[in-house]
């Protein structure tokens, strides 16, 4: 497997909130440690059309979790759980959405605090926001199938739901030099809802 992958500018068109707006030729590094070690992850630091640079955003597929842990820098996590309806989801619907800070010099303490290790339970899509000044590193337990899987496009994640949806539930804008959120309309309906104390615009 090859360990390095980049998410280019045009790849990312899919999920932006401005898929017009000029960006960096690459917005993140990944370097996937396949079976026996972890995966790093660089984010480039600032904007897209006023849209903080993110990961693409995937679902896992099958009862797969993940955990991150924040080597350098500051971000937010967005976590989603879509609908589901006779055992089908529902890409356009979700059930929880979950905003939180995430920061290498945070602790274990949640409620609107920056922390420094963040789990992705099995069941939710989730993505990554680089919301400082410098590079976002991270670390993280995300699986890769075996030796020919892509480390561009792993074959235990779902991309395609959250392309069809041009994101997640919520972009993370930088407004007033703050993180804010804005709801990203393709999705009908957010039953519940922590937005880790950002604001909304």
């Amino acid at each position: 497997m090859e360990s390095l992958a980049v998410r280019t500018h045009e790849k990312m068109k899919e999920v932006l909130m401005n898929p017009d707006a000029t960006g960096p030729a690459v917005h993140y590094y990944m370097i996937r440690g396949g079976k026996d070690k972890r995966n790093i992850t660089v984010w480039e630091s600032g904007t897209v059309g006023g849209e903080y640079i993110k990961t693409y955003g995937h679902y896992h597929v099958g009862d797969l979790d993940e955990t991150y842990e924040i080597i350098e820098g500051e971000g937010i996590a967005l976590l989603q759980k879509l609908v589901t309806e006779n055992g089908v989801p529902q890409i356009d619907r979700v059930e929880e959405f979950r905003a939180i800070k995430v920061s290498a010099k945070g602790g274990s303490a949640s409620g609107g605090k920056a922390v420094n290790s963040v789990y992705m339970p099995p069941g939710y899509g989730h993505l990554v926001v680089n919301t400082g000044k410098t590079w976002l590193v991270t670390s993280d337990d995300s699986p890769v199938f075996g030796a020919d899987d892509s480390a561009s496009m792993p074959g235990h994640a779902d991309y395609e739901s959250v392309k069809k949806m041009r994101g997640f539930a919520y972009y993370v804008i930088e407004k007033d030099n703050v993180p804010t959120l804005v709801r990203n309309l393709l999705y009908k309906e957010i039953r519940t809802e922590d937005l880790g104390g950002l604001s909304r615009q």
